[in-house]
């Protein structure tokens, strides 16, 4: 399924949800009714279960076979380490392989047409439920050095694969939570709640624990493992 689909069934029973929990029976109301408008909110503490990690290595030499021929060797040797790291082989991509000329620079410092030979560029990925061991793969790999490689790993990115389902349900706290506050308001003025008049689902925050961040359009962390997600709702309801 499209994430698109999936993310609009997720907004559609979302509001189904929210509307269930926050509406009273059906009423006639006047529209110069008072009204209170409350936000609720909602937070989950999250762990990352799946990891997304890249590295890269790249050869260099005048004669494009000789390049190639490193480059190749490269590709052996970063893959027999994964695989003593006890990666599965099958779980090992890697990328198709990048040309790129290098020309040499003349003493005004500005790029001649004069070749001097070829530069080749690879990546590997590595995509698990695992995320310990890829972690620590990551922090690792640039042992592959030593061994001389060129090996450069990238900042992992961190996924929680279950994020639609808890969407749903954080929603329906977040609703749960305005209308408590409505009620506390309506109470503390002498009124009550006496129904919905509309309601607003905002944007997620999912952020790194004890991160202050807050985007209107929303913000979605992948460089942490353990991650904090915020849901908004925003309420009015009929006070009497």
């Amino acid at each position: 399924m499209l994430p698109g689909i999936i993310m609009t069934t997720v907004i559609s029973i979302a509001l189904i949800i929210c509307t269930v929990i926050l509406a009273t029976p059906l009423k006639n109301y006047a529209s110069n009714k008072n009204a209170v408008a409350v936000t609720g909110a909602a937070k989950k503490q999250i762990r990352s279960d799946l990891i997304v990690w890249q590295g890269n290595f790249s050869t260099q030499s005048p004669q494009l076979p000789e390049t190639y021929n490193r480059l190749s060797q490269n590709h052996d040797m970063v893959k027999d380490y994964l695989l003593k790291q006890g990666i599965a082989e099958k779980d090992i991509v890697f990328s198709s392989i990048q040309t790129i000329p290098m020309y040499q620079i003349n003493s005004n410092g500005v790029q001649s047409n004069v070749l001097e030979g070829y530069r080749l560029m690879q990546s590997v990925e590595i995509k698990s439920n695992d995320v310990e061991k890829i972690t620590e793969i990551s922090r690792t790999s640039t042992e592959l050095i030593n061994q001389g490689v060129i090996f450069e790993s990238q900042p992992p990115q961190y996924f929680y694969t279950k994020l639609n389902d808890l969407k749903i349900t954080m929603l329906g706290e977040a609703a749960k939570d305005a209308r408590l506050r409505a009620e506390q308001l309506a109470k503390n003025s002498g009124g009550k709640i006496e129904g919905l008049r509309s309601s607003k689902m905002g944007v997620f925050q999912i952020t790194p624990l004890n991160s202050t961040e807050v985007s209107d359009y929303g913000i979605n962390d992948t460089s942490s493992l353990e991650k904090e997600i915020t849901a908004v709702v925003s309420v009015e309801f009929y006070v009497k």
